[in-house]
């Protein structure tokens, strides 16, 4: 079966892979740029937050997205308002849990590319979408 799969469509296991390490991968780059990572993967009825950390006194709630250095479009791309939506709920409950409100909080991607050679490089952006849109 696997010779009818093109490579433009990794399987959900490559896919994974692929997710996982990116994860890693931006983890890392949070922690240089002076994040402290409070929660890896918190899931809701809602949605899952990839990384939940604390940037300075800003609670940021951190959307990772990973694809092949040679993808067509930008990895944050694919955070589009429903998606965003999502996040923001998921973020909600996670402070209902925290059961301080008045935390300053906000969202940021950080993009990671896999090239062939195995070097992942990481964009962060900061503030990438408001509760507001």
């Amino acid at each position: 079966m696997r010779r009818w799969r093109s490579s433009a469509f990794p399987s959900r296991a490559e896919r994974a892979a692929r997710g996982t390490l990116g994860e890693h991968e931006a983890a890392r780059t949070l922690r240089r740029a002076g994040y402290k990572i409070l929660v890896r993967n918190y899931a809701t009825r809602w949605g899952e937050i990839d990384i939940v950390c604390r940037h300075e006194h800003t609670l940021v709630f951190v959307e990772v997205k990973t694809r092949a250095a040679d993808a067509l479009a930008r990895p944050a791309s694919a955070v589009h308002r429903s998606k965003q939506r999502r996040l923001i709920r998921t973020a909600q409950a996670y402070v209902q849990e925290l059961g301080d409100p008045s935390i300053p909080q906000r969202f940021d991607i950080v993009e990671v590319l896999l090239h062939d050679d195995g070097r992942a490089e990481c964009t962060l952006i900061p503030h990438a979408f408001t509760v507001d849109g």
